[in-house]
Parts: structure tokens; C-alpha cells; sequence
């Protein structure tokens, strides 16, 4: 659940810097939402199975997705960035389709790192928060 809504105020978040930029959607546009909300669940999934192996060996749950969200940090900073900058190069070297492409999926990226590290750990600090020390947790 938690993915899901991360992964829908990317999309919303996508739209908007789209509507502000006066941007039409083109098929390549569309291209580049669909490659973006893959790494946005890619992720989410990277997050969520750091926290999973943090609980395998034995912590706490706000132990394990303090250490979830740290580990995962590295990896999608990694994979963002080596995106980001392929998609730099396709925007200087391309033409008319290419570079709209390159933009629908800059903005993207960023929207996507920006969901997978801040609105995902709002979610988890709100459903697990440190007062209450939960037990168990649902992922």
C-alpha cells in the first residue's frame, strides 16, 4: 500500500511540473512516464527489502526501517543519477521527440527519488511511529 501511494503522487507530481512547463504530452512523453514510474517501484521494492532484511536479523522495526531507508540510499541514488545523466546526453544530442522524452523523464526521476525517500518514510513514520514501538509491520 505504502508503494502505491508513493507511487501515485509521483505521477501527480510528474503531471504538475508538465502543466507548469506548458509541456504537451507526446508519445515519447508518455515513454518516459512509464520508464520513471518503473524505477519508482524499483524503488520502492529496494526500500522495502532492506527494511525486510533488517527485520531478518532480529531489529526492531523502527531499527529496521531507519537501516532500510540508509541502505537503500547508496543504490537509488546510483541508478537515478546514471539515468539522469544518459537522459542529459539525449536531451543535448536529440531532436524534437528524443528531448521530450529526456524531459518527461528528468522530471520523473527526481519526482521518483523525491517519493522513494521522503513521502514513503512520511507514510512509514505515520503508520509506525517511534512513540509506539510496534512489533510487526506489514510489507
Amino acid at each position: 500500500m505504502f508503494a502505491n501511494i508513493a507511487v501515485a503522487i509521483n505521477v501527480a507530481m510528474i503531471f504538475g511540473l508538465l502543466s507548469m512547463l506548458n509541456a504537451t504530452l507526446t508519445l515519447p512523453g508518455i515513454a518516459g512516464i512509464i520508464l520513471t514510474l518503473g524505477m519508482a517501484v524499483d524503488s520502492n521494492v529496494l526500500v522495502f527489502e532492506r527494511i525486510r532484511e533488517e527485520l531478518r536479523e532480529g531489529k526492531t522495526v523502527r531499527a529496521a526501517i531507519e537501516q532500510g531507508f540508509q541502505r537503500a540510499f547508496g543504490t537509488i541514488i546510483d541508478t537515478h543519477m546514471t539515468t539522469i545523466i544518459s537522459a542529459l546526453f539525449l536531451f543535448q544530442f536529440g531532436t524534437g521527440p528524443i528531448k521530450g522524452f529526456a524531459v518527461t523523464l528528468l522530471i520523473g526521476l527526481f519526482a521518483s527519488v523525491f517519493t522513494a525517500f521522503f513521502v514513503s518514510r512520511v507514510i512509514f513514520d505515520f503508520e509506525y511511529p517511534a512513540s509506539k514501538q510496534p512489533k510487526t509491520i506489514s510489507i
